[in-house]
């Protein structure tokens, strides 16, 4: 079982910038693929990026592309969402997905653990 922990959430002015963080507990997170994907009421879960289980691979919602950028330091056991230049349509609550796989996928139910979520809001 793999735990998946978000921080770095808040509140910040539109042009702003934020970075979020997703530790693991209970395994490695060394083979998986990790995503972020945002939520706000009422609407689905839509991707935001994802990166491979080495790091070599990345992809983005079109959305975020140029300004948000995915990493991960597999000695830390943590995946890092940098936010840039944030617009208030950027406001969501965020959550960290692992998959099994190790490579790259940009929907839902192609991931097996879930974080809890952080909260981003910015304001115009």
């Amino acid at each position: 079982q793999v735990q998946l922990v978000e921080s770095g959430g808040g509140l910040v002015q539109a042009g702003g910038s934020l970075r979020l963080s997703c530790g693991a507990s209970g395994r490695t997170l060394r083979s998986y693929a990790m995503g972020w994907f945002r939520q706000v009421p009422g609407k689905e879960r839509e991707f935001v990026a994802a990166i491979s289980w080495s790091g070599g691979s990345t992809y983005y919602a079109d959305s975020v592309k140029g300004r948000f950028t995915i990493s991960r330091d597999n000695a830390k056991n943590t995946v890092y969402l940098q936010m840039n230049s944030l617009k208030p349509e950027d406001t969501a609550v965020y959550y960290c997905a692992a998959r099994i796989r190790g490579v790259i996928a940009t929907t839902t139910g192609e991931y097996d653990y879930w974080g809890q979520g952080t909260q981003v809001t910015v304001s115009s």
